[in-house]
């Protein structure tokens, strides 16, 4: 049950708002609103939960939200009750197993993380349909895409105190293997 309830996605253990809603047997939609209420006032909301799209059983795009432990025991702590209390456990359980995993992997080389930056900006492309027939992406677009970009590399990197982040020159190298993979991908020189 514990590959139920929280998944690796981009090296973290996340759960999402859909397996929430049906471990705990709320509505999706409940804990989509909760989800987006908590959006308006916790100042790191995008460090906790990130949105998306998963496929539902007739293969139309759903809105979900993934979430890591933080952001899973925010949502949680306003679920009451004695069934509530043995999925929360469960939950910690299944983060903790997820989290010893990491914890046991060996560190990514350079080219690995190149290639896992590029295979999160493939999951990015829908976001950014039809970018071989622009000049450009416009203002609020472009400044998306630069901030996902950001954290990806900074996520790959190990963080912004990881000795990889802070090496100039290990993090010029690696924005400049995404921008060339970004020219190579989509056959431009800017978004």
């Amino acid at each position: 049950m514990t590959e139920e309830l929280v998944i690796m996605r981009d090296r973290q253990a996340v759960t999402t708002s859909l397996q929430v809603a049906n471990n705990f047997e709320k509505k999706h939609q409940h804990i989509l609103r909760d989800i987006d209420a908590l959006k308006k006032d916790v100042s790191n909301f995008g460090q906790m939960f990130i949105e998306g799209n998963q496929p539902d059983t007739y293969g139309r795009d759903r809105r979900i939200y993934y979430m890591n432990r933080d952001g899973f025991s925010l949502l949680a702590m306003g679920f009451t009750g004695k069934k509530a209390l043995q999925f929360k456990l469960k939950y910690i359980d299944a983060f903790n197993q997820m989290e010893k995993q990491l914890q046991q992997q060996k560190p990514l080389t350079l080219p690995e993380q190149i290639s896992l930056i590029a295979k999160g900006y493939e999951n990015l492309s829908a976001d950014v349909k039809d970018i071989k027939d622009r000049m450009g992406l416009p203002g609020n677009m472009a400044h998306s895409f630069s901030k996902k970009r950001n954290a990806k590399i900074i996520n790959v990197l190990g963080g912004k105190k990881s000795n990889a982040y802070c090496d100039k020159n290990i993090r010029a190298k690696t924005y400049r293997a995404l921008f060339s993979s970004y020219r190579e991908t989509f056959d431009q020189d800017r978004y």
